[in-house]
Order: C-alpha cells, then sequence, then structure tokens
C-alpha cells in the first residue's frame, strides 16, 4: 500500500508517497498557487505524476493551515486565505476518483512524530510547533484528535497563563485579542520582546540566541523570559491534557538549552509540583508534517 502526503503550505506544495513501512519512496514540490483552482491542479498533478513514476495508486492525505469545519465541510482559520470557503477535501477527492482526508498541519506534525517518530509507542502526543506563530496538534493513538469544533490543540490562542503585572495587555494578537500565548512563545514573539526591552532591532530568533551565546545579559534575560512563558504555557496544557509526550517542532525548537531547563521549570506550575512529561525534539524535521499527511490513513 502507497500513502501519499501532501503538504500544502503558503509558498510550496510538497509531495511523500511511503510504503507500508513509512520508507520514502518519492518526493516532490512545486511553488504554491495563490488561487484555489491552481492550487487544486497543483495538488491533482503533484499525485498523477507520482502514481505513474510508481506504478501504483494511493491514499492521499493533506496537511493545510487551517481547519476544514465539521459544520460547513470548508477550509477555515488559515493564512492560506484563496481556501477559506471551499471543500477542499470533496473537491479533490472528486478530481482524484477518491477519499481524500484533509487536516490541519500541526495535527499532521503530531500524527507524523506519534507513528514513527519521537513520540512512537506514546498513547497521547501534543505536538508543538514554536515558529513564526505557534500551532498544537493532539494524536491519540496514532490518529488526529480534532475535537467537535476541528480545534484541538490550538494553545496558541489561549491567553498565556499565570500572566506577571507587566504581561497584561502587553501584546496584541493578529487574532484580535491581547495576550495569546503566541504573541509571547513563538520565535516572533522571543525576537519582539527583545527588541522592545532593549529598543533594538535584530530580525531574527537565531541572532538573540547567538547573542545568549556570547553571553549576552539583555539576550540571556528575554530567553529566561521566553523559558518561563514557556514552561507556564506547557504545564496549563499538561494539567488539561496530560499528554504521554509533547514532542517539539519549528524553529525554536533547535534550541537545545530548552531541553535541559524546561523539566525543572515545568514542575512548580504542574497541578500537585510533580511531572516527569517529557519533553523532547521532533525526529523528522520539516519533513513531519508531510509525512504525517500520509500517514492520516491507519496503518
Amino acid at each position: 500500500m502507497i500513502r501519499f502526503g501532501i503538504d500544502l503550505g503558503g509558498t510550496k506544495i510538497e509531495l511523500v508517497a511511503l510504503d507500508e513501512a513509512g520508507k520514502e519512496l518519492h518526493r516532490q514540490r512545486v511553488v504554491t498557487p495563490k488561487n484555489y483552482p491552481g492550487t487544486l491542479d497543483a495538488i491533482c498533478s503533484l499525485v498523477t505524476d507520482a502514481e505513474r513514476q510508481l506504478g501504483h495508486e494511493g491514499t492521499v492525505g493533506v496537511g493545510i493551515p487551517g481547519v476544514v469545519s465539521p459544520f460547513t465541510g470548508e477550509v477555515k482559520n488559515g493564512n492560506s486565505v484563496w481556501l477559506h470557503g471551499h471543500p477542499l477535501d470533496k473537491d479533490l477527492g472528486l478530481r482524484l476518483d477518491r477519499q481524500v482526508r484533509v487536516a490541519n498541519d500541526a495535527n499532521c506534525f503530531a500524527v507524523s512524530e506519534a507513528v514513527d517518530g519521537a513520540g512512537a509507542g506514546k498513547r497521547m502526543v501534543f505536538g508543538v510547533i514554536l515558529g513564526t506563530g505557534v500551532g498544537g496538534g493532539i494524536a491519540v493513538d496514532g490518529k488526529v484528535h480534532a475535537g467537535g469544533n476541528g480545534i484541538a490543540g490550538e494553545w496558541g490562542h489561549i491567553p498565556l497563563p499565570w500572566m506577571r503585572p507587566e504581561e497584561f495587555r502587553s501584546a496584541k494578537c493578529f487574532c484580535g485579542n491581547y495576550d495569546c500565548t503566541e504573541c509571547y512563545i513563538s520565535g516572533t514573539g522571543f525576537l519582539r520582546d527583545y527588541n522592545q526591552a532593549t529598543h533594538g532591532n535584530v530580525v531574527s530568533g537565531n541572532d538573540v540566541m547567538q547573542l545568549v551565546a556570547r553571553g549576552d545579559e539583555q539576550a540571556n534575560a528575554a530567553f529566561e523570559r521566553f523559558l518561563d512563558r514557556l514552561a507556564r504555557s506547557l504545564a496549563s496544557m499538561i494539567n488539561i491534557l496530560d499528554p504521554d509526550v509533547i514532542v517539539l517542532g519549528g524553529g525554536m525548537s533547535n534550541v537545545d538549552a530548552i531541553y535541559t531547563r524546561l523539566p525543572a521549570l515545568l514542575k512548580p506550575y504542574v497541578l500537585g509540583g510533580e511531572c516527569e512529561t517529557p519533553v523532547v525534539k521532533n525526529l523528522h524535521g520539516s519533513s513531519s508534517g508531510v509525512r504525517g499527511a500520509a500517514w492520516l490513513w491507519p496503518l
């Protein structure tokens, strides 16, 4: 059996083909058209080209920046706005003459790491994306847990827990609310916090981490604030979900100090003061989303 996974991003669409054991058989990417008909054409061409080269048909799963509403059947909540209001899974299914499964890209990340990644063998995996924004997905027994509204795991848009007085209404989120977790523990939020504290104009979180490595006092202070905010945020999710493992992805997941510092910082915020929840780096890196889309079809 061949599984095709599609990672539908704002700049590129990537396809991967996996065999039953998860071995990669084929990979291809194209530039994302900025319109809905072109997006359908691009995905269908990727699938048909791959099937022609491999000589087999396969299942198709698609990871998107957003969700398919369980009420309307149409895409919502994504930054690729040309997808909004369209039944992507049904339209692709008609074009490809088979059922197509579509899930949020963070859920695909969680499924990938649960099936054969850093969370393999764990029943509940909370997958966390710490990148330009903050995403989250939940996998239970290797399958997406999307929730009744299709937004399970969207922890980036709950308020930062246990806020300090100076943090109240200090950051407005693109969603229209103030003090969303995303505003503080995304790579963008980490950079904003440093630049606000220093009146600087550093251009990336990686640049701030280079200053941390050189012992810069202000950069170290910003990283300490980031770690504390990350601990508070993850502890609140542990108090709700109590997952078997938390797997980090996105640019900030490459900061090794997170994994050594975070365990001790979590405990004061977790109910009862005890916490042994593993927080680990992803195994599949930037391929996790596209692999997870393929794994939307169960073993």
